[in-house]
């Protein structure tokens, strides 16, 4: 008997394909018979037109509807972190599945106030399995504690690729399809208050009208010096469409800040005064929004008020 569940049905609705077609099926976290054997079939259909053209003997499916929704349910629908994670370590999904040393899904808090989001694992990163643990990761480190944020505490850091590309090269577009659907997953899972991107790559990929869904051509990238310091809405799931900047603080959502990337302030010392100024941005709106972090960061804020006269007028503007 081929077995189809709710939990298969979420994760598959989350894929690239999956996004447009589970609207037409209607499917949901509580999946009846008829929806499952619609799924079946359309999926029967679609390996049959791939691997032949032709279609193959129609398997007798049975199927039976899910118990209604509980209080527990969202244990059981494969969402959490360490769940993505380890789907993740074992996808081979991509040709980086074939060359990696470890997968690297992406570490730090279970309810993080801030996802922080870069390209791709480094060397040292492929060889840990974690992220950001080079030299750019300790001044990643570096730059979340000068507004009161951690991996330990209040983030959560991730990569657009879970597998490093040989030579650290930039992602290629099959490379970012192959992940979207675990990027996907962890964004719904964790339910940040903000996503910071570092880099172009990162910025990009949250910014601009997802790989594959507007034809097979990747967007032209924006410079990373065009995007960063300002908030755009991000409109889930799907990543599609241009930014929408987002300038009042009080709307729903999750929102992206784009900075420089780490990498790049080791390579030019220049750029660490305008990400430095993101930061602070960042730090505000948190303020804002989060009563406890507002608290917890109260005595960074008033240092860098005081140094900083139009930091100083923002926080009256929104604190007062």
């Amino acid at each position: 008997m081929f077995v189809l569940s709710s939990k298969t049905c979420q994760i598959w609705r989350l894929s690239p394909g999956g996004l447009a077609i589970a609207e037409t099926l209607r499917l949901n976290e509580h999946v009846n018979a008829e929806q499952k054997l619609k799924l079946a079939r359309f999926l029967d259909l679609s390996i049959d037109t791939l691997k032949s053209g032709y279609r193959s003997v129609m398997y007798n499916y049975h199927f039976s509807d899910d118990g209604a929704p509980s209080a527990a349910a969202g244990a059981e629908t494969g969402f959490s972190p360490a769940d993505i994670a380890a789907e993740i370590t074992s996808c081979s999904g991509c040709r980086l599945g074939k060359t990696r040393n470890k997968a690297v899904p992406g570490e730090g808090a279970e309810h993080p106030l801030v996802l922080v989001l870069g390209e791709g694992p480094g060397a040292e990163e492929d060889a840990s399995g974690r992220p950001f643990v080079g030299p750019a990761g300790r001044l990643l480190d570096k730059m979340l504690a000068s507004i009161g944020l951690s991996r330990e505490k209040n983030c959560f850091i991730a990569n657009t690729v879970k597998c490093r590309p040989p030579g650290n090269r930039d992602p290629e577009l099959s490379e970012i399809r192959a992940c979207a659907p675990f990027l996907a997953r962890q964004i719904e899972a964790l339910k940040p208050l903000f996503i910071l991107a570092v880099g172009k790559v990162a910025a990009n990929r949250l910014l601009r009208a997802s790989p594959g869904q507007n034809g097979d051509e990747e967007p032209s990238p924006e410079p990373i010096s065009r995007l960063r310091g300002r908030f755009f809405d991000f409109r889930f799931p799907g990543f599609r469409g241009d930014p929408h900047p987002a300038d009042s603080v009080e709307d729903s959502g999750i929102r992206v800040l784009a900075t420089y990337h780490p990498s790049a302030l080791l390579r030019d010392d220049s750029l660490k005064i305008p990400a430095f100024e993101d930061l602070k941005k960042l730090m505000l709106r948190l303020a804002v929004l989060d009563e406890g972090y507002r608290q917890e960061s109260r005595a960074l804020m008033a240092k860098y008020a005081a140094k900083d006269p139009v930091f100083a007028a923002e926080v009256e503007e929104f604190l007062s």
